[in-house]
């Protein structure tokens, strides 16, 4: 017997429950019933006997869901990871254990960052929270498995990051380096020092993180130093790493004013051969900045950008730009802080008012001073001054007054331009040379 569906021109088409059966040597088939009338559900229940398929009862007695672990995130994810070959990268001579775990522990942490022993527990077969342990068949997972995980990483890590070099940079490219510093607690971590704080707990022991990165943002290496490391002194290692380990012979670094200072440009950039793109400080802009000097507020009147020169960066690039939206939204917190002022001198002088006179000409006096250090200052929007930077092949001889190399820098003009002899500071200054890649304006 089966279920047959029947068409019915333009009505529904008829189902029937037939059987075939020989007669005379040929095979014919007859009706034994109509199900039209009877549920899809039924319908295909009935079939699904009829085939001999085994059925299990509904309702009590029948499946019983023990657990049902997320899975779609982990897909994207893994897929993700894939179509970039992050699991590519990951050594074939380690054991598929360890590469296993490895590739894990980087999908863990994308999609839900924890400590080791919570991401032990989320990858182990019988605690998971989703189905990533599942799909990588990891089986039971501990937190000593994945320490040793990590322990083998760091030994592969010039492994790893030599590939993703090779993936990411090429002679003439632009590498992104920045440092970073992060707090931890306990006491055995022979790196663990106090420094500069960015997580503001001068409190606790930390790490300087320094991360180098190609042109569009893809990390490609990274170093860990003690805590109490300048961010100047760790640009050394990274050229180190860029000449001898990637075997680049001509890069442009780009890093802040705080990293990439003078001392470090003629001491390490300048004879490594690198160009670099770094932010002038404040003292360099007002020298460029003053009266009859190549910065002047009229080079803005047509344009957002120019590129100057100056003496005292022979053979250098200088490119100022200017950036009217960063100069209103400084000018409206200047505006901001001035009233806040206001408001705190009235309340010093209503609280003085009928004592004595004196506190009133202080509360004015105080008033007075405020407003004109206000006015006085230079407008925030042209205080940051950012400096790109490329040292000249071959090096040019420099003033010794000035240890800077070649300078492209972009600057941001302020609210408001006043009418003192000493114009605004640039902005974002940038200090670059001839063949690197900084901005320039026609």
């Amino acid at each position: 017997m089966y279920v047959a569906t029947v068409p019915n021109r333009s009505s529904p088409p008829a189902i029937l429950l037939r059987e075939s059966y020989r007669q005379n040597g040929k095979v014919l088939n007859r009706t034994l019933a109509n199900l039209s009338d009877w549920p899809a559900e039924k319908v295909q229940s009935l079939r699904a006997v009829l085939r001999g398929d085994r059925m299990m009862p509904a309702g009590e007695g029948g499946f019983e869901i023990r657990r049902s672990l997320p899975h779609g995130h982990v897909v994207a994810a893994l897929a993700t990871a894939r179509q970039i070959g992050l699991d590519d990268l990951l050594p074939r001579r380690g054991s598929r254990r360890h590469r296993a775990l490895a590739f894990g522990l980087m999908i863990a942490r994308l999609l839900d960052p924890a400590a080791k022993l919570a991401t032990a527990r989320m990858l182990d077969t019988a605690t998971a929270s989703h189905s990533l342990g599942e799909v990588l068949d990891l089986g039971s997972v501990t937190a000593r498995e994945l320490y040793a995980t990590l322990d083998w990483l760091v030994s592969e890590q010039a492994f790893i990051e030599t590939a993703l070099a090779r993936r990411h940079l090429k002679e003439g490219m632009l590498v992104l380096y920045d440092v970073t510093s992060t707090y931890l607690e306990g006491r055995c971590c022979p790196l663990a020092q106090f420094g500069y704080s960015r997580d503001h707990r001068g409190d606790r022991p930390q790490l300087v993180i320094g991360l180098l990165c190609a042109l569009d943002g893809r990390p490609v290496a990274v170093e860990v130093f003690e805590g109490n490391t300048g961010d100047p002194t760790t640009v050394p290692k990274q050229i180190e790493t860029l000449k001898q380990r990637f075997n680049l012979k001509r890069v442009v670094l780009v890093g802040d004013r705080g990293m990439i200072t003078d001392a470090r440009i003629e001491a390490t950039l300048r004879p490594a051969g690198l160009d670099w793109i770094t932010a002038l400080r404040a003292p360099a802009i007002l020298q460029l900045a003053v009266e009859g000097g190549p910065l002047q507020p009229s080079l803005f009147d047509t344009r957002d950008m120019a590129e100057i020169t100056s003496p005292e960066f022979p053979g250098e690039r200088l490119v100022v730009c200017k950036n009217p939206l960063l100069a209103d939204e400084r000018a409206r917190k200047r505006g901001e802080l001035l009233a806040a002022t206001e408001k705190d001198l009235d309340r010093i002088q209503s609280v003085c008012s009928g004592r004595t006179t004196r506190c009133a000409a202080l509360a004015k006096s105080a008033r007075r001073s405020a407003r004109s250090s206000a006015s006085a200052r230079w407008p925030s929007t042209s205080r940051p001054i950012s400096k790109i930077t490329a040292s000249a092949s071959p090096a040019t001889p420099r003033r010794s007054p000035s240890r800077r190399s070649s300078t492209a820098f972009t600057s941001c003009a302020p609210a408001w331009w006043p009418s003192r002899p000493m114009p605004p500071r640039p902005c974002a200054p940038t200090r670059a040379s001839p063949g690197s890649s900084a901005p320039s304006a026609a």
